[in-house]
Parts: C-alpha cells; sequence; structure tokens
C-alpha cells in the first residue's frame, strides 16, 4: 500500500500546556521549536505513525524568570535532556472526526505511554495547492511521572504547582507529494 508522507507545518501548530498555580489560577506555556512528522495509507489517518520532537530550550511561559526555573534542573533539566519526544503506538480512528492516539512520551529521559484524544478539523487544499490536515489533541499527565518533582506548600493548604498538567495541541500537517 502507497505511504502518504505529511510534515507539520509550524506556522500554524502550537503545543501548548496548562498547570495550575497555587491551585487556582492557570499558566499556560508552550514548545516553540519543534518537528513532527507523520506516515500514513494514503489518506487515511487511523494506524499513522507518528514522530514528535521539541527543542525543552524553546519552552516559554512569557515570563523569563519562570521558564529559566521551568528548564533548571528542578524540573526539565534542560542541560541534560533538551529534547521532549513523542513517538505514536496507535492512531485509532472512533468516528469521522475523532481518534485517539497513543503514544511514547518522553521527557527527561523518562518513557510512559499517554492517550491523546484528538479531533480531525478535515483536509484542505491552500491557496497555493499544497493539501492540509489538521488535529487538536488533548491529554492530561501527571508531571511526577516523568520526574518533574519540584514544589513548595503553600501556607494556606496545598502546594505552588499542580501534578497535573493539560496538554493541548493544535497540529497542521502539509501532504508531501
Amino acid at each position: 500500500m502507497k505511504k502518504t508522507k505529511w510534515v507539520v507545518d509550524p506556522a500554524h501548530s502550537e503545543i501548548g500546556f496548562k498547570v495550575k498555580h497555587m491551585m487556582f489560577t492557570n499558566v499556560s506555556g508552550k514548545i516553540q521549536n519543534f518537528t513532527a512528522l507523520m506516515e500514513t495509507n494514503v489518506d487515511l489517518f487511523e494506524n499513522a505513525r507518528v514522530v514528535f520532537d521539541g527543542d525543552i530550550n524553546s519552552l516559554t511561559t512569557n515570563n523569563a524568570e519562570r521558564d529559566a526555573h521551568l528548564l533548571s534542573q528542578d524540573f526539565f533539566d534542560a542541560e541534560r535532556f533538551p529534547k521532549v519526544t513523542f513517538l505514536a503506538t496507535q492512531f485509532e480512528r472512533l468516528d469521522e472526526v475523532n481518534y485517539k492516539i497513543t503514544g511514547d512520551l518522553t521527557i527527561k529521559g523518562q518513557t510512559k505511554t499517554i492517550t491523546l484524544d484528538t479531533e480531525f478539523s478535515g483536509l484542505l487544499k491552500d491557496p497555493y495547492g499544497n493539501i492540509k490536515a489538521a488535529f487538536m489533541m488533548n491529554a492530561k499527565i501527571n508531571r511526577k511521572d516523568w520526574g518533574l518533582n519540584w514544589n513548595t506548600p503553600l501556607e494556606t493548604g496545598g502546594v505552588l504547582v499542580s501534578d497535573e498538567v493539560r496538554l493541548g495541541i493544535d497540529i497542521q500537517f502539509i501532504k508531501q507529494n
């Protein structure tokens, strides 16, 4: 069966996360520099092969002091572990729009399996003749599963940073000829 290759369109894609700060507000961040490749059987996405590679040093929360702390040994230890990766092991079609993508997420040298709830936005041809596919993906993970353990207790109870991290990924792929 003929394979179709897709590459990420970084200008129209975002790899984001949210985590509760002081247990009542969200801090949002994103990885700005990344690559993603997808290989499918023709234009069917079921059982697609997806590989993602993100530069952890491009992480931003729009606060330089917080970003420096996140890149330190307290969290990502970016000097020793400069990449976050994801390799899809299953790309399951639930219906016309909804998929579940299961794969191995590696952060800080530790690999755990996660599942992304995925919505397929469709296939379109852009004004330049490129065929594009768009997906919105969401998941909740526990940051401690990857050794991101730093925290501090609050005087009023609770902790400064929630263990739960919500991933929000909007990604657009360009079909390769």
